[in-house]
């Protein structure tokens, strides 16, 4: 799967900038990250801390936040011929075939797996993966170059399981391995994750019970995130959503009465767009989507984004471009660098307004 343009943002950031550890343990409350507030219809970008965000939204702004929870996704796995593998678990449902969607990934003693190239990896139709708990994974055909249809052999059923033997999925740019609870949300009640939807780890029940004393409604949708490996920068497959009839009413309300609607993450851009009705109105949707919010496509459901920074050539930047555009997007970004913005799901956030 390639993107249908290029993403890229021309800026390089500097490996320091990567958030290593959760803000709690940086010292900095969850809710004390810095926000980069971006405005479509003016140059300036503004410098905040997210609990700032009450006061930077208006009332009668609706906040469409994901209610999908992260599982421990991440499992050690072995070869026949003893070769440990890493095995990350992209999708918490079977696709219509029976098969879940996986990565091998090489592991490192006391270290994040290493992304295993596709060219030098293991994987192949017919390859086993022994699991702990007399489990395993049988390769079936590859998806993309890195990842591939498994089928599962489980004494239990899939969440319980990786309750009992799995861990959070983590890349080289964190310091070490965090309990799942690092990587839930506080609107985490619906367990499928792969990922943590991130750009909604700031909130607590604070800044939530701030935002309802202002006026800012705040609705759930599911989509639940599947592994987005930051070397590969592919473009998003299908996973699953839930768009619930009260949320889409809402959505319809709020535009209606002229309020904005503010998606937390791109994982509620997505979903909120592959509920849109030929008529351009939001409807309750569920299912497997596919969609690709492009800035050819551009946005009908969402106004504004809640985002968290992303790889400079990640394909998730298409979808902000759609929301922002281009030339906000490449202030915000050139803005972050310089001052010092922490990026990942550790790090700090951008809000992406239209006025």
């Amino acid at each position: 799967m390639t993107a249908a343009a290029d993403p890229g943002i021309d800026v390089t950031v500097p490996p320091e900038l990567s958030a290593r550890a959760p803000a709690e343990a940086r010292g900095t409350a969850r809710d004390g990250v810095r926000m980069l507030v971006g405005r479509r219809s003016g140059p300036a970008v503004g410098h905040r801390r997210f609990t700032e965000l009450p006061e930077v939204l208006r009332p009668g702004d609706l906040l469409v936040v994901n209610n999908s929870a992260t599982l421990p996704a991440a499992l050690p796995g072995r070869l026949a011929d003893g070769t440990p593998v890493a095995l990350h678990l992209s999708s918490a449902r079977p696709d219509r075939r029976g098969a879940f969607l996986v990565e091998l990934r090489r592991p490192a003693p006391g270290a994040a797996a290493a992304f295993w190239p596709p060219e030098e990896s293991p994987a192949r139709p017919g390859l086993r993966v022994a699991l702990p708990g007399g489990a395993a994974a049988d390769l079936v055909e590859a998806f993309t170059p890195r990842l591939w249809r498994a089928r599962l052999a489980l004494p239990e059923p899939l969440v319980a399981y990786l309750g009992r033997h799995g861990k959070a999925i983590r890349y080289g740019y964190v310091d070490r391995d965090w309990p799942i609870e690092a990587y839930q949300t506080v609107f985490a009640t619906v367990p499928g994750s792969s990922e943590m939807p991130s750009a909604a780890r700031p909130f607590t029940a604070g800044v939530v019970a701030r935002l309802a004393g202002r006026g800012v409604l705040v609705a759930p949708i599911t989509l639940h995130t599947g592994v987005a490996s930051p070397e590969a920068h592919e473009a998003p497959y299908a996973e699953w959503f839930r768009v619930p009839a009260a949320t889409a009413r809402l959505v319809g309300h709020v535009r209606a009465g002229g309020g904005r609607v503010i998606a937390v993450g791109t994982t509620a851009v997505r979903a909120l767009e592959s509920a849109v009705a030929p008529d351009g109105s939001v409807r309750e949707a569920e299912g497997w989507t596919e969609l690709v919010v492009t800035p050819e496509r551009g946005v009908r459901a969402v106004d504004g984004l809640l985002t968290g920074w992303h790889e400079p050539r990640a394909s998730h930047l298409l979808m902000l471009a759609a929301v922002a555009g281009r030339p906000l997007l490449e202030r915000c970004y050139a803005a972050a660098v310089h001052e010092r913005y922490l990026w990942h799901e550790f790090g700090d956030v951008n809000l992406l307004l239209p006025d």
